[in-house]
């Protein structure tokens, strides 16, 4: 809900994680789809375009050269290598999107989350999510019949390894029902954002109320 006293307050960097499977991506557009004043932050990647992916919308899809130069120039609030290829969050687009008033959405991995929290301390709210069994995260990956058994294989290994890392993460949600989830998502945000440490308009309002 829209705060009815126009309020200011800091942007939220909203950092959703999960193994591959897991529902993270479904979370993220209805989460979209809800909050206008939510934006996605698109990473910058080395991996090639998937059918139907659109540079400027879903990636911004790079070679190996031009990522390892916007990572020397310090262009990344981010990166981390994923299954051989580069995944970066580039810093001037999450900037704009701050300065606008905007609050930033992003779809990164545990190396993402820490390195984020390491340099956005406190405006960054990190929320892990959990398939309901291994077992069923396979499952899951199979029913996509988009990659091979070895493929699969090596999501479900990094997947142990993201699991893992859990406890880094100021929420946890399990996934069993994606409405579910979905209403858990949008509470931790709503809460978030509700915080007396982001309502940078709190000692004005509190100066106006108590004249």
């Amino acid at each position: 809900m829209p705060d009815p006293h126009h309020l200011k307050r800091r942007g939220v960097l909203f950092v959703l994680s999960s193994p591959s499977g897991a529902g993270k991506s479904t979370i993220a557009r209805k989460l979209l789809a809800a909050e206008p004043e939510l934006e996605m932050s698109v990473s910058v990647t080395t991996r090639k375009p998937r059918v139907g992916e659109v540079d400027g919308k879903d990636y911004h899809f790079v070679d190996l050269e031009e990522f390892r130069r916007m990572a020397a120039d310090d262009e990344f609030l981010e990166w981390a290598h994923v299954f051989d290829n580069r995944y970066g969050t580039p810093r001037a687009q999450v900037d704009a999107m701050l300065t606008a008033g905007k609050d930033v959405l992003f779809d990164i991995d545990w190396q993402g989350a820490q390195q984020l929290f390491q340099i956005a301390g406190g405006d960054v709210v990190r929320v892990f999510i959990f398939p309901p069994s291994m077992a069923e995260l396979r499952q899951r990956l199979e029913r996509r019949a988009t990659d091979a058994v070895e493929v699969i294989d090596a999501r479900m290994a990094r997947a142990a390894n993201e699991v893992s890392h859990w406890d880094g993460y100021d929420y946890v949600l399990v996934n069993d029902d994606v409405e579910a989830c979905f209403a858990g998502v949008k509470t931790i945000l709503a809460a978030e954002r509700l915080k007396r440490s982001r309502q940078t308009g709190l000692i004005g309002f509190i100066r106006k109320l108590t004249r």
